[in-house]
């Protein structure tokens, strides 16, 4: 006869949710500065850095010109060609109240 020992698992059967988390890091290892983000308020914790991180984005795009599609020149050949189209007649650029308001003919 063979014995069979059973060893069960190392927090109970079926309690693998409650294991600890292997990231978790409440060590003297753990940095300063992650444990000061860890317990600031999601404003500073999240909010400065996607500030940050925006900001460094919109360096390269500063000195562009605009498109070629917000000229006024464009827009105004744009209005015209909706005008003649009978575009958004309701509401929109070819209404009625919004022909009136432009100074374009």
């Amino acid at each position: 006869m063979v014995r069979v020992w059973y060893e069960p698992p190392p927090y109970g059967p079926r309690t693998h949710l409650n294991r600890p988390s292997p990231y978790y890091m409440e060590t003297e290892a753990m940095p300063t500065l992650l444990k000061r983000l860890s317990k600031a308020r999601p404003m500073v914790s999240v909010g400065l850095p996607v500030l940050a991180i925006s900001v460094l984005c919109y360096i390269p795009l500063m000195n562009q010109k605009l498109p070629v599609t917000m000229n006024p020149e464009y827009q105004a050949a744009q209005r015209a060609y909706m005008r003649y189209h009978n575009m958004n007649p309701i509401y929109g650029i070819s209404s009625k109240q919004s022909r009136a308001a432009d100074p374009d003919p």
